[in-house]
C-alpha cells in the first residue's frame, strides 16, 4: 500500500542518535544545529512581522522583496547577475527546493549522478521522481572527485548530477579546478548541475566558494539552492532559494507550487531583511564557527584523535583507526550515547555502497561547555571501545 520508495525505508541516522541522546541524556555532537539562537535582528523582525504585518498567502514565488534581496546578496557576495523576477523563486527549507528540482527535472528511467558520501534526502528524492541514484565515491582524507571517475560515472542516459559545495558530512570546500572540471563534462553530456550550496557562508580559513552556476557552460544548466537557515543560524525556519535560468525556473516553480505553494511571509520579511543588512554577521558568524571549529580539534587533538580538518560547514570529522578505534564507526557511535553519553553521527551512513567506516562526524556549532564535554565524552568512549577490543 506505501509506495516502494519509503515501504521499508528506515529511521534516518539523525533521528536515531538525536532520539537516542534524549533518552541518555548525552551531549548531542550529531544533529547540525547552533547552540546560538540567530542574530536578534532579524528574530525580532519576524516576530514584528507576524503581529503587525501580512499572514495571508504570500505569492507562490515568493514576496519581491525577498527575491530581490536573494539577487542582491548573490551579486554582491559571489558576482551573479540575477533576474529576481525570473530567475528566483522561495521554497520552505532547501530540501523541498531539492524536491522541486528532482520532480521538475528528472524524467522516468534519467540517471542522476551522486556524489557519495551524501545528504541522505538526494537518492530516495530522486527515486520518487523516477530517476535512477549513479553514486560516484568519493574517500578521506580529500573527498574529491577526478576526470577518470567524472568520465566513467557520466554516460548516456545522465540527465543531472546533484553537487554538495560545501560538502556535508566531509567539511570540504571545493576547489575551483574541480568545479571547472566538473562543468566541462556536464557540458558535454548536456546534463543539468542540481547545487546544494547551504553551507556558502559558513567557509573558514580564507577559502571560496565558487558557485557553479558562475562557471563557463553553466548558467543555463544550474540550480542553484540556498538556505537561510543555513546562512543565518536558523535552521528552524525552513526558508530556501531556488535559482536558475528562466528555462529552468519555470518548471521549478511549478513543482514547488504543487508541493508547499509557499513559504510563511514573516519569516519570508525577515530573511529579506536579514540580507538586505546583515550587518557583520557574514564575517563574524564564520569567524565564531572556525573558532569553535578549532576549540573541538584542539580538544580532541589533546585527547589522541586524529583529526581531519573542516573547510567549512557546522562539522568536524575523526578518523578512528587512526585515533586507536578498531570499531567500525556506527558501533563506535552506539558505544559512545549509550556508554558515554556523547552522539555522533557515523559518516558510513552517508553511503548506499562500499560505505567508509572509518570516519565519526561531530558537530562544531556548540558552545564552549558543550564542545568540551563532548570531547571529555569521545575519549571515554574510546577508552571503553579500547577495552571491549582487549576482551
Amino acid at each position: 500500500m506505501v509506495h516502494p520508495v519509503f515501504a521499508d525505508m528506515p529511521t534516518t541516522v539523525f533521528e536515531e542518535m538525536s532520539g537516542l541522546a534524549r533518552a541518555h541524556g548525552a551531549v548531542n555532537l550529531g544533529q547540525g544545529f547552533p547552540d546560538d539562537p540567530g542574530p536578534e535582528a532579524i528574530r525580532a523582525k519576524a516576530a514584528d512581522a507576524v503581529l503587525n504585518g501580512y499572514n495571508q498567502y504570500p505569492p507562490m514565488a515568493g514576496l519581491p522583496e525577498l527575491r530581490q534581496a536573494v539577487a542582491g546578496h548573490y551579486g554582491r557576495t559571489q558576482g551573479l547577475d540575477l533576474d529576481w523576477q525570473a530567475e528566483v523563486t522561495v521554497t520552505s527549507g532547501a530540501t523541498e527546493a531539492l524536491a522541486a528540482a528532482f520532480l521538475a527535472l528528472v524524467k522516468p528511467g534519467d540517471e542522476v549522478l551522486v556524489f557519495q558520501p551524501f545528504y541522505d534526502a538526494y537518492p530516495p528524492l530522486i527515486r520518487r521522481a523516477g530517476g535512477v541514484p549513479k553514486l560516484v565515491r568519493l574517500e578521506p582524507p580529500h573527498w574529491r572527485f577526478d576526470r577518470a571517475m567524472l568520465e566513467k560515472a557520466f554516460g548516456p542516459k545522465t540527465r543531472a548530477v546533484v553537487l554538495n559545495n560545501p560538502i556535508n558530512p566531509t567539511g570540504t570546500v571545493l576547489p575551483r579546478e574541480d568545479l571547472e572540471l566538473l562543468a566541462e563534462i556536464c557540458v558535454a553530456h548536456d546534463a543539468v548541475c542540481i547545487c546544494d550550496e547551504v553551507w556558502e557562508q559558513v567557509i573558514f580559513d580564507g577559502a571560496v566558494h565558487t558557485p557553479m552556476i558562475g562557471l563557463p557552460g553553466m548558467r543555463e544548466r544550474t540550480v542553484k539552492i540556498g538556505s537561510a537557515g543555513k546562512m543565518f543560524g536558523l535552521t528552524g525556519w525552513k526558508v530556501g532559494c531556488l535559482c536558475a535560468a528562466p528555462v529552468l525556473t519555470h518548471g521549478l516553480a511549478r513543482a514547488h507550487q504543487f508541493l508547499t505553494f509557499t513559504t510563511p511571509p514573516n519569516l519570508q520579511v525577515a530573511v529579506a531583511f536579514g540580507l538586505d543588512a546583515p550587518g557583520g554577521w557574514f564575517s563574524t558568524m564564520p569567524a565564531q564557527m572556525q573558532r569553535s571549529r578549532d576549540r573541538l580539534a584542539e580538544g580532541l587533538t589533546r585527547e589522541g584523535f586524529a583529526v581531519l580538518m573542516s573547510q567549512g560547514t557546522y562539522f568536524l570529522n575523526v578518523d578512528l583507526p587512526a585515533s586507536g578505534v578498531t570499531e567500525p564507526d556506527r558501533a563506535f557511535a552506539l558505544r559512545a550515547v549509550k556508554e558515554a553519553g556523547v552522539a555522533a553521527i557515523p559518516v558510513s551512513a552517508f553511503y548506499e555502497e562500499a560505505p567508509v567506516t572509518t570516519i565519526l562526524r561531530l558537530c562544531l556549532s556548540k558552545n564552549d561547555a558543550t564542545l568540551d564535554e563532548g570531547v571529555k565524552r569521545l575519549a571515554k568512549a574510546r577508552e571503553l571501545s579500547q577495552a571491549a577490543a582487549k576482551t
